[in-house]
């Protein structure tokens, strides 16, 4: 039987220049496999606990040397006793270690990391690609990039409240065509604004950060891009990461770098008016992470029109997916693994999504590395959605360029 020999961690750099957790895990056939936690920017209340150190005198706080220990001392001593690699055994052990419903004793970001390493080194024993090790022979579908191209909110220190604006290629043939139109769009939009004298620095996830008008404006300037790119919104279509828990406070939305106040109503109204005039097919978290009432609303509003993703709102979370089952919000989750710690809870969060019929996008963080668990976990999963950033910065092309890799060898290419 396979036999977990070794566990190393180390503190290493996220794409922010924060650090984050790496772990090494060698198995006692010498198959290794390492992974890398991943942070977020705009972070949901009821996520997973990420541990910090909170040493003012190290990287203003945010080291994780606490949490590598935690591997090492915990962790790694437990995880060799266990005598297997079953991902299913090794992630009970690790929320049995930890005890805590948010995963605070320990930290998600080294119980994370673990376990991806854990299965990376399983799959590579194995001599298997890590999608087919997760998902079987019926791990088989590419995703769908939904592509950030132009930032704003908690990503970009411009004057845009929606935090995210993405294209989705919904009628390319192949994930590599997929690809190919959504480069070609960010580049028409880049030559666009350069010629416009507005600025073409990018925000955390790659995409542009112009100062403009308004958020209308820069839905108006991509749809333009997307024609000037030489296709259609037939073809192309947007899509918005609102992250607007970061603007609810007192029962109303403020969002700040407008200085506009919306009722519950006034939004969901906002966010009609939007899909009605604009080729929009997907908002996450139009609504916060807590305003259920809101979020029932703007389901029966909008739900049988468009996606509508709850990040926030659902944080990858069992307990909160059923909540929003039982309250009718949403159609659509996003699924991050970090916000709930372990693969295996990813992976269950998932099918129970998809045997109620919602939507699985599988998700990046504005604070990535060069790990490309997710763009398995994709395939893995048959999510058909991802969402990895702007085809800019190298920590998310890299899984682009995995998933390029993945569909070659599905097609028998390589």
């Amino acid at each position: 039987m396979k036999q977990i020999a070794k566990i190393e961690a180390f503190e290493l750099m996220d794409s922010r220049s924060n650090p984050t957790v790496g772990v090494r895990t060698t198995l006692s056939d010498g198959a290794r496999g390492f992974a890398l936690a991943p942070s977020g920017a705009s972070t949901g209340q009821h996520e997973a606990h990420e541990l910090r150190d909170q040493d003012n005198n190290r990287y203003g706080g945010k080291g994780v040397k606490t949490a590598v220990k935690n591997v090492t001392d915990i962790i790694a001593p437990a995880l060799i006793k266990l005598g297997t690699v079953c991902q299913s055994a090794v992630d009970r052990t690790l929320l049995e270690l930890d005890g805590t419903e948010n995963k605070g004793k320990v930290g998600a970001n080294a119980i994370l990391a673990t376990s991806l390493s854990v299965a990376r080194a399983a799959a590579a024993s194995y001599r298997m690609p890590l999608y087919r090790y997760l998902g079987g022979v019926n791990a088989q579908r590419l995703p769908t990039p939904m592509m950030n191209i132009l930032n704003g909110g908690a990503h970009a220190a411009n004057n845009i409240d929606i935090q995210e604006f993405m294209i989705i290629p919904a009628g390319a043939s192949s994930f590599a065509e997929a690809l190919r139109q959504c480069s070609e769009i960010y580049h028409a939009l880049g030559s666009m604004l350069k010629s416009m004298g507005l600025t073409i620095s990018v925000g955390d996830e790659g995409g542009y950060a112009p100062n403009l008008d308004s958020d209308e404006t820069a839905i108006q300037i991509i749809v333009d891009a997307i024609e000037k790119a030489g296709y259609s919104t037939d073809e192309v279509k947007i899509a918005l990461d609102a992250a607007s828990s970061e603007w609810y406070e007192n029962g109303v939305y403020h969002l700040p770098k407008r200085d506009v106040i919306y009722t519950v109503d006034e939004m969901i109204n906002h966010w009609e008016t939007l899909c009605r005039d604009y080729p929009i097919v997907s908002i996450e978290d139009g609504l916060a992470e807590d305003d259920w009432k809101g979020w029932t609303r703007l389901t029966e509003r909008l739900g049988g029109q468009i996606q509508l993703v709850g990040d926030d709102l659902f944080v990858t979370n069992r307990a909160r997916l059923k909540q929003g089952f039982e309250a009718a919000a949403g159609n659509a989750i996003l699924v991050k693994p970090n916000q709930i710690g372990t693969l295996s809870e990813t992976m269950e969060v998932v099918v129970m999504a998809k045997n109620r019929g919602y939507s699985a996008v599988i998700s990046h963080r504005s604070g990535e590395t060069e790990d490309t668990t997710i763009a398995d976990l994709a395939v893995a999963t048959n999510a058909g959605q991802i969402k990895t950033g702007a085809p800019c910065r190298s920590e998310r092309v890299a899984k682009y360029n995995r998933l390029l890799v993945i569909e070659s060898e599905l097609r028998g290419q390589l």
